[in-house]
């Protein structure tokens, strides 16, 4: 049996119900119950295909039933219902599965009813309690083994499979993470695990009652538990959302949820984390790619060849709106340097996924439950180097800052622990240094963010669990028994939970501004759109949606936006960038008069002149061209590269005395391989054909023009040579002349 097909169908099935297609997903429900085990769900098929052909008959008869909706509803829920459990129990019996051993395991040890766990943990805390009457407590702990604690570790592990396992939650399993909290028998780092436990299983399987177990679980005043349980609920409702139309008392929920603002504010932190977890790989990718050598482009436009885009610096179409300055301040180019990697760090971005990547073979990330314990102090784990000669002494001081420092999250905690060991003793000594010097200011951090921002604390939890369920997804033995929520958009903003709750255009406005000026341009865009669909007056929004196409390369779309912002106010930026998507889509006339209109708005503005000059260039004016160079040339006294526009524009107007003047004055500057191309045309226009051949030849040697770049470039100028009276026939023996002498 293949297991993907099964995977496959079911999501189909749930595809089809999503779209009311109901006679469709029965059809495949009958092929999936040929593999089932559990008759049970034959006959259950069978009910809900009799209750559909009464709907479709009452409904065809025109019988008036005020309760035909609420019955077609909760159809549709149980064919759901029913395809979730046809899925698990073809999963359980052929797939293999780590999750459906443990399950397996578990059931034969009768260890997963809530009914025993309940009893187990009554019983548990009534002996702590008779051994703390009778003192037998602080025996135990000086013993060599503390049995009580053995039995909350075992049944902790119980719990987490509970938890995990069931499929879907009674009244019991509702009051069990209660009863655990209240006990005072759990640690909070168990509770911890215990919330994710509940994650899991709701992703594996849909149940109302452990979305709502998660949202009451959003609200407790326990390390890690609201962190994780609203980061569960999200991502839940997310990975669930085409489904929610189907269940009102969710719905209700969410309206009650969004009713605390405190909620609301939470699950924007949650939503932003998810979406900067989408650039992890693009973050370690970025990085690699900077050190690549650039590739050579094999025929360049006339922009490279007279590299246009710098006389000015960098290219002034390519810079964000000056008017949205301050929601860039104090940002730098990404990865330059080790204080922006910091900063990127310090705001929650994943930037240790790469290093800790190869450190989760150790046999502890080989129990799913361990993937999600929180780092502390007092872990087994951290036990096990007690005994290092030189971290033993030390560990308590390591295992403190480890435990405070926010920027690693808990796997990588452990990661870096159970390396330790294996370290040389130099190294183990360094990091002892390193992590003493670290301790004192991680309190001084932790009490200024405290200070300055009340929910410091709930941001760095989120972020190391997300970070955890990042690596869990991605890294574990155990990922391909879950869909991976990292992969796809994970456009949780648009999910149509997170709109019910924090859909405001305020909320939207803020989280929009918050990706673009990140750069995550897409994320921005879909927001911006959202957006004016209700505000239509603002030119912002048009400006700032236009720039996300631009950046993806959308100029159509680029230019719609920024002509709309126009209408509503026509800012020379704006006019400019019209103008710059115009050129791109190789209108140029139409680009000039967008430049035109900048200049009547920014006369010295010597962006806006520089680019109408290129518009003069690109559609022929050489003349009206050379006019705005030559103010470049004057306002920026010292700019070589400007002379390089202007050489050409005397070129291909004849004008040769002007143009060597320029060339000169340009190779005092630096010759570029285009300019020696260049040089040789105005040889070649000029009767000497040797000259032309060495300049030709010139670009070629100890540069990093290639051959095809050369052929390229001189093919494109041909028409260029003919109209300044070049013989035809001379031009293909000049080639051949100089692709000859390179090969001697």
């Amino acid at each position: 049996m293949n297991i993907n097909t099964i995977i496959l169908q079911h999501r189909s099935i749930c595809n089809l119900v999503i779209h009311r297609k109901v006679r469709q997903s029965f059809d495949i429900i009958s092929d999936m119950l040929d593999n089932v085990s559990v008759g049970a769900l034959r006959d259950e098929f069978g009910e809900l295909q009799m209750t559909y052909r009464n709907i479709l008959k009452y409904t065809v008869e025109g019988i008036d039933d005020p309760e035909r909706q609420k019955v077609y509803n909760r159809l549709l829920q149980n064919i759901l219902r029913l395809n979730d459990r046809i899925k698990q129990d073809i999963l359980a019996h052929h797939s293999g599965w780590y999750t459906y051993s443990v399950r397996a395991r578990e059931q034969m040890e009768e260890r997963l009813r809530a009914g025993t766990i309940i009893q187990s943990v009554d019983d548990l805390v009534f002996k702590s309690r008779l051994d703390d009457l009778l003192g037998l407590a602080e025996i135990e702990k000086t013993g060599p083994a503390n049995e009580t604690a053995k039995e909350t570790e075992r049944l902790s592990g119980i719990i987490f499979n509970h938890l995990w396992l069931t499929d879907y939650y009674g009244e019991a399993e509702e009051s069990l993470l209660n009863i655990l909290m209240e006990s005072g028998r759990f640690e909070w780092h168990d509770i911890a695990s215990f919330v994710s436990a509940v994650t899991l299983s709701s992703l594996r399987v849909w149940d109302t009652a452990k979305i709502k177990l998660l949202a009451s679980l959003t609200g407790k005043n326990m390390p890690h538990v609201a962190e994780r349980a609203l980061t569960g609920l999200v991502f839940s409702l997310h990975y669930y959302d085409d489904r929610l139309n189907l269940y009102p008392d969710v719905l209700d929920l969410a309206d009650e949820l969004a009713e605390d603002k405190m909620f609301t504010e939470r699950c924007r932190i949650v939503v932003l984390q998810a979406v900067r977890s989408r650039y992890t790989e693009k973050l370690t990718r970025r990085m690699t790619e900077e050190i690549l050598p650039k590739v050579v482009k094999l025929k360049p436009r006339i922009e490279e060849k007279l590299d246009l885009d710098k006389i000015l610096g960098d290219n002034p179409e390519e810079g964000q709106n000056p008017d949205w300055s301050e929601m860039f301040s104090g940002s730098e180019e990404m990865f330059k340097t080790m204080e922006e990697l910091t900063n990127l760090q310090m705001e929650g971005s994943d930037v240790y996924m790469s290093a800790f990547a190869g450190l989760k073979r150790f046999d502890f990330f080989r129990e799913l439950r361990n993937w999600f314990i929180p780092f502390y102090p007092d872990h087994e784990a951290v036990d096990s180097i007690y005994r290092d000669e030189i971290l033993g002494p030390a560990i308590n001081e390591l295992a403190e800052a480890l435990y405070k420092t926010p920027f690693i999250c808990n796997s990588d905690k452990y990661s870096l622990v159970l390396n330790m060991k294996y370290l040389p003793a130099e190294q183990k000594s360094m990091m002892l240094k390193v992590f003493r010097m670290e301790l004192e200011g991680l309190e001084q951090m932790k009490y200024d963010n405290e200070l300055t921002d009340p929910a410091a604390i709930f941001r760095t939890n989120v972020t190391q669990y997300v970070h955890d369920l990042y690596r869990f997804f991605k890294l574990s033995d155990f990922r391909n028994e879950f869909d991976d929520l990292f992969t796809g958009r994970l456009d949780i903003y648009n999910s149509f939970f997170y709109r019910n709750i924090c859909g405001s255009v305020a909320d939207d406005r803020s989280m929009a501004d918050y990706f673009f000026s990140k750069e995550y341009y897409e994320d921005a865009l879909a927001l911006y759109l959202t957006i004016i669909k209700t505000v239509k007056d603002d030119a912002e929004l048009f400006e700032k949606a236009g720039y996300c196409y631009q950046k993806s390369g959308e100029y159509e779309k680029a230019l719609e936006k920024y002509n709309l912002a126009i209408m509503i106010e026509a800012r020379t930026w704006t006019l400019r960038r019209s103008g710059y998507c115009l050129r791109k889509l190789g209108r140029p006339d139409e680009a000039l008069k967008s430049y035109t209109r900048a200049l009547q708005n920014e006369p010295d503005d010597l962006s806006t002149i520089l680019m109408t000059a290129h518009c003069c260039l690109d559609t022929g004016n050489y003349d009206e061209a050379l006019k705005h160079y030559f103010r470049i040339e004057y306002e920026s006294p010292g700019n070589s590269r400007v002379l390089r526009p202007i050489a050409w524009c005397y070129l291909v107007t004849g004008k040769y005395p002007e143009a060597e003047k320029y060339f000169e004055r340009l190779s005092e500057a630096g010759l570029t391989p285009y300019d020696m191309i260049n040089m040789g045309h105005l040889a070649l226009c000029q009767g000497n054909i040797r000259l032309a051949s060495e300049h030709y030849i010139s670009s070629m040697t100890g540069t990093e023009m290639t051959t095809e770049a050369f052929i390229n470039a001189f093919n494109d100028d041909i028409p260029l040579l003919t109209a300044n009276g070049v013989n035809e026939d001379d031009i293909p023996i000049v080639l051949d002349y100089v692709l000859m002498s390179l090969k001697k």
